[in-house]
């Protein structure tokens, strides 16, 4: 497999390189600035989003992308309209042009995240974004959609929940996606004979759960890592919140706040 990780100087790439490099022998990275640290088997090629040639230069050395670039957190509408949906764009034409076979696509729970942490959630749910950055993840799952059918493209969402070694607050144990087990996900997605247009649910074995995940588990998923490990530093250092928080209301935290 050709494998393209864009996004690749960011810090969910970072964690699962070297993850990826051990089950795939060599990755191809992009992003605007190179990555620290390329090891034996990572070449790295600069690319925007924005630029189209560029993408489509890309495309043309692989045969399956991780796509994690783009803008990762709520910004101004201008930004995330020119990378994660101009830019999402480009990258999915230039994949149909040059008959890329898979993509993974980093979805995020902030396109869900204005549902009540007090119900669990399925991948047939309908999208409930909580920011700008939200919109743009429903947005390109449902591009990712029309390319799936459309065009052939095997696509498989992972809505990520937060991704660290360790949870390290009450939401993120309920949320929490060890890098392992990312990269668990991403290997479904871009090995499962069976994948044509998928989305589940990024999180570890997490306590209390907002998601039921049983398509990812239908497909093989088995998360090896526990929230409920750290359950007693987290609770610890992170206090009760106060009464009437919509922060605390809403699966998407503090996002749901953001003007």
């Amino acid at each position: 497999m050709n494998l393209l990780l864009t996004g690749a100087a960011g810090g969910v790439a970072t964690q699962i390189r070297p993850l990826l490099l051990e089950r795939y022998g060599s990755v191809l990275l992009s992003d605007r600035v190179q990555p620290e640290a390329l090891q034996d088997g990572e070449t790295f090629v600069a690319a925007d989003l924005g630029e189209p040639d560029q993408i489509d230069a890309l495309m043309k050395q692989c045969d399956a992308i991780i796509h994690l670039g783009g803008v990762s957190v709520e910004a101004p509408w201008q930004p995330v309209l020119e990378a994660n949906i101009a830019g999402l764009y480009n990258v999915y034409e230039a994949a149909r042009v040059n008959k890329v076979q898979r993509i993974v696509f980093a979805s995020s729970n902030h396109a869900v995240g204005f549902y009540p942490r007090d119900i669990v959630i399925d991948h047939e749910k309908p999208v409930r974004p909580d920011t700008r950055y939200g919109v743009s993840k429903a947005f390109g799952e449902a591009l990712g959609g029309l390319y799936a059918d459309k065009h052939g493209l095997r696509v498989f969402n992972i809505r990520i929940g937060n991704v660290a070694d360790r949870p390290i607050d009450r939401r993120r144990m309920s949320i929490w996606l060890h890098p392992e087990d990312l990269v668990q996900l991403c290997a479904i997605g871009l090995e499962h004979p069976d994948v044509h247009f998928e989305t589940v649910y990024g999180f570890s074995k997490c306590e209390p759960a907002w998601w039921d995940n049983r398509r990812a588990t239908e497909l093989g998923y088995q998360p090896k890592h526990r929230s409920s490990d750290f359950r007693d530093e987290v609770l610890a250092a992170d206090p009760p919140p106060g009464p009437g928080d919509a922060s605390e209301i809403y699966q998407g935290g503090t996002f749901v706040l953001e003007p």
